[in-house]
């Protein structure tokens, strides 16, 4: 749980200030995450890589909040193992030799923990469900991130009034639990941070993507991960096919077979000259921008059509969580805190880290009242979570436990009403 995450660590904290997230995010896994990537000497500094780290993602959890006051409030305190202060300007040098290393690993590792502890049981004709979408972040204008991130052109002699950071997302739907990211510079379309996510890609799941994502590169390689690694995406009203088979009798349920353009063939010449999917159309359209139909590699007659024609709209709760992390983590802020490029890249690995923190949290509170996750308000409940994480940073150790459950019984409280299925309200984009 939450507040049992920071432990008595000798080189920064007073014993009395004991543990706020110790049981989600132990110790163990900060250490591992700077030897793997060779930051491990930065334990024997004035300022500690593991004290830095927490206030990384406490940064993200306190986005409202200065630095210094987000070290009051989970009681990091500036001093060294003699117990000498050291002054808050420390703090950036210490994150420059620091580096986004630490903070990307430490994602990685959380998330998958994260992901298989929460929600691989729940799934869907056996299949995890995931979605890949992008979101963008944007960053104050200097030189440097303007140089490295770069603007989003409108036309030749127009573009956004800030860099902008592009981001994608593989997210677990059903917790909403982001499962790996990518991101970088704007220059780079979406699809191109998509194909970094190929490697997290799960056995046994199926991903659902957004249109923009229809690439035969992208969704053949998804596939070759594992053969039971699943995708699915809307058609474009642009997407040439011929019809292979009918598997109904209404036409709506179809193999389909489709060419592989010269340049994806050129850009991966492992690929095939074409390629095949089933295709599930909606019935005929009555609203402007209607989705025409779903184009997924599960060709098996174990998938009827109607079902997958609902789960296509479990894809929103990615979009789901970037509000979540948008409005109600970073309070609709317009740019990102950090001034440098590698400042960015912590802020962002920070921010993604202390949302799984918060969503594991409801996981854990969803269980003991027996709902989904997604029945329990985000924002409510991380509210309820800052204000603990004050309140344990001077309580005193017993205590803390019958504070957290006392946590959990107001947080049961937010559970929001069951929603209409996506599928009853149109499928609309």
């Amino acid at each position: 749980m939450l507040a049992h995450w920071l432990i008595d660590v000798d080189d920064f904290a007073s014993p009395d200030s004991l543990a706020l997230f110790q049981k989600e995010l132990p110790l163990e896994w900060i250490n591992q995450a700077l030897d793997e990537t060779n930051k491990a000497s930065m334990r024997r500094r004035k300022l500690p890589a593991e004290l830095v780290v927490w206030l990384l993602v406490g940064i993200g959890l306190y986005r409202d909040r200065p630095i210094t006051d987000v070290l009051e409030k989970l009681d990091l305190k500036l001093s060294n193992s003699l117990g000498e202060s050291i002054a808050p300007s420390a703090i950036p040098q210490a994150r420059k030799r620091l580096t986004a290393g630490p903070l990307k690993a430490l994602f990685t590792m959380t998330a998958q923990h994260w992901t298989k502890s929460e929600d691989s049981e729940d799934k869907w004709f056996g299949l995890r469900l995931f979605s890949v979408d992008g979101t963008q972040f944007r960053t104050h204008d200097n030189k440097a991130l303007a140089n490295h991130y770069q603007y989003v052109k409108h036309s030749k002699s127009r573009h956004t009034e800030y860099p902008v950071v592009r981001l994608c997302a593989l997210c677990s739907l059903r917790s909403r639990l982001l499962h790996d990211v990518a991101f970088g510079p704007s220059s780079t379309g979406e699809v191109s941070y998509a194909k970094q996510l190929i490697s997290s890609t799960m056995p046994n799941s199926l991903t659902i993507f957004d249109r923009c994502y229809l690439s035969a590169e992208l969704m053949i390689n998804w596939q070759r991960q594992h053969n039971s690694s699943h995708w699915m995406t809307p058609i474009k009203s642009n997407t040439q096919y011929e019809v292979i088979k009918k598997l109904d009798k209404e036409g709506r349920d179809l193999i389909v077979e489709m060419d592989v353009s010269q340049h994806a063939r050129k850009q991966d010449p492992s690929l095939p000259d074409k390629w095949q999917a089933r295709l599930a159309l909606y019935p005929e359209p009555e609203q402007p921008n209607h989705i025409k139909g779903v184009l997924t590699s599960l060709t098996d007659s174990q998938y009827d059509l109607q079902s997958l024609l609902d789960v296509y709209f479990e894809r929103w709760e990615v979009e789901n969580s970037y509000g979540e992390i948008k409005h109600d983590m970073l309070e609709d802020e317009l740019l990102l805190r950090s001034q440098s490029v590698e400042g960015i890249e912590q802020e962002v690995w920070g921010i993604l880290i202390a949302y799984n923190l918060v969503r594991v949290e409801i996981s854990r509170i969803a269980k003991e009242a027996k709902v989904s996750p997604l029945r329990i308000s985000f924002m409510m409940a991380l509210r309820d979570i800052q204000d603990e994480l004050m309140w344990c940073a001077i309580a005193s150790p017993g205590s803390i436990p019958k504070k957290l459950r006392a946590m959990r019984e107001r947080v049961k409280r937010y559970i929001l009403p069951e929603r209409k299925n996506g599928p009853n309200q149109g499928p609309f984009v």
